[in-house]
């Protein structure tokens, strides 16, 4: 991770439309109702997802190329650790990432470090909804 906690704040005020690479149908999944509080306070969201849904209202791609870059430069990862290499070559092969946001329980510092090298800030292991509610 290089970003220090005491940046989370200007992060999300700069990046107020981002991709939820993950974001699942399930309602009970973090990976759809992280995103759903997001909304609500303010942020835009669209998602990719393997297959298509519409829960939640939000447009689901496949893959992050496919999405518009004013929504692929900040990267919400719900992955597995062990997928973020995947996550990341996606990212640097889309182009455009600028942040890359691993959420609570993800990490994987070689990755992170790769990202890092190709100039996209990374945060690693944090909740979106706990970082919200303690900045905003």
């Amino acid at each position: 991770m290089n970003v220090k906690d005491t940046e989370f704040k200007s992060l999300l005020e700069k990046y107020k439309k981002f991709s939820v690479y993950g974001l699942s149908p399930d309602p009970t999944k973090a990976s759809h109702y992280v995103p759903l509080y997001m909304r609500d306070h303010g942020w835009d969201m669209v998602g990719t997802y393997p297959k298509a849904h519409d829960a939640g209202g939000f447009k689901i791609y496949s893959t992050l190329k496919d999405i518009p870059l004013e929504y692929r430069k900040f990267v919400d990862v719900f992955r597995s650790s062990d997928r973020v290499p995947e996550v990341v070559d996606e990212a640097i092969a889309a182009g455009g990432v600028e942040v890359l946001w691993l959420q609570l329980g993800i990490a994987n510092p070689e990755a992170e470090a790769k990202a890092e090298k190709a100039g996209i800030k990374v945060v690693s292991n944090r909740c979106l909804i706990i970082e919200h509610k303690k900045w905003f």
